[in-house]
């Protein structure tokens, strides 16, 4: 299997994990899935008032740079992770 199709594996197991993840592995989920598909992040940091919205926005803008490659990698190995809990 290649690493294309391990992401999106991953990213259809991760909605049926049977433990939440914590507020900080939600981010990083986030972030690296939005940068495996998306690449650096784009549009204006939302507002004092939106702090989730925020927090994604810092979370994403941290992999600044990073190969879409290297962060669906690392997608797939937290997933992997979190299912190990």
């Amino acid at each position: 299997m290649d690493l294309k199709e391990e992401f999106e594996k991953a990213s259809e197991t991760v909605m049926n994990l049977s433990e939440r993840p914590s507020n900080e592995e939600l981010l990083k989920l986030y972030s690296f899935y939005k940068q495996g598909t998306e690449g650096d992040v784009s549009g204006k940091r939302p507002g004092m008032i939106n702090l989730k919205g925020r927090a994604k926005y810092d979370a994403w803008a941290k992999l600044e740079g990073m190969h879409a490659q290297e962060a669906q990698k690392n997608y797939v190995e937290l997933v992997a992770n979190l299912l190990g809990k």
